[in-house]
């Protein structure tokens, strides 16, 4: 089940769960942005954590995930909206060697951060921020909820290169469902089952019979499936406002070093905008909520 996510609960516990692989956005963003083997596989687990993480959301938003660090790889970023648009990006220090390192801590570097970071469409943006002391994303995102949720949640992370794949499992507070007792019961079965997932069950397996395979005993029920597709929210009125926000003068300095043309670039995808001179002063004399 490529570039697909399933959402599930576990009928008479308080613990849901959600499944996801993707194969088509995934390669979509090393398309735009070709990578070394080690630093591809490592955004894979970044975007497949993104699209988990997707699913807390209550509101028509974004959430974006971003490790920052001092190593090979300074920034490493997935976002996924809430209708589930995906994208993507790594930066690798100049000069850096990549090909020798794998793990987390060697690439992003010691001393880094992992950032989550909530936009609503509407209303206040939230961002929590951990250090990455664990060996691996599924490490710091687990060391994430308990130190700023205070719930329980489990990842399972994979990516081969050319697809990549995960599961989160949380605990879901109120104890409704079961008994304390039953509740803890079910969580260590449940982590017990998952930990014997393998790679090759996550991509070849459709999500409903690996959920069954996997927790059967827990009574699994679906929650809905959703399509991912990589998507940049790029535009060219969102570089418009960027360019405005820096001000005439600096405006006019840049026109002036560029030879009279200012050209925007996206990270994500590569598209370019260009701006001349007189498009610049429209933009300058152009009322506010025009920009928005």
């Amino acid at each position: 089940m490529s570039d697909q996510l399933e959402r599930f609960i576990f009928s008479q516990h308080d613990i849901r769960g959600q499944v996801v692989t993707l194969s088509d956005a995934y390669r979509s963003v090393l398309e735009n942005n070709p990578l070394p083997a080690p630093v591809a596989r490592l955004l894979g687990e970044f975007l497949a954590a993104a699209c988990l993480l997707s699913t807390t959301l209550k509101f028509d938003g974004l959430l974006s995930l971003q490790a920052r660090g001092k190593g090979h790889v300074p920034l490493m970023m997935a976002e996924c909206t809430h209708h589930s648009d995906l994208r993507g990006i790594a930066r690798i220090a100049e000069g850096a060697q990549t090909g020798a390192h794998t793990g987390l801590q060697e690439l992003i570097g010691t001393h880094s951060a992992l950032t989550i970071t909530l936009e609503p469409k509407r209303g206040e943006r939230y961002q929590g921020v951990v250090p990455m002391e664990k060996g691996s994303l599924a490490g710091c995102l687990e060391d994430y909820f308990t130190r700023s949720e205070q719930l329980d949640t489990r990842f399972w992370l994979e990516c081969d290169g050319n697809q990549a794949g995960g599961i989160m499992l949380q605990v879901l507070p109120g104890n409704n469902a079961a008994s304390a007792g039953e509740n803890h019961d079910a969580w260590e079965t449940a982590l017990h089952l998952a930990d014997s997932v393998t790679a090759r069950e996550l991509y070849t397996l459709s999500h409903r019979e690996l959920i069954h395979r996997l927790f059967h005993q827990l009574r699994p029920a679906s929650l809905g499936t959703d399509s991912i597709r990589f998507k940049c929210s790029c535009s060219r009125e969102r570089s418009a406002r960027a360019l405005v926000s820096l001000g005439a003068g600096d405006l006019y300095k840049l026109l002036d070093e560029q030879n009279g043309e200012i050209v925007t670039d996206c990270q994500f995808c590569n598209a370019r905008y260009h701006f001349d001179r007189n498009q610049i002063e429209v933009l300058l004399n152009a009322p506010p909520h025009t920009l928005h």
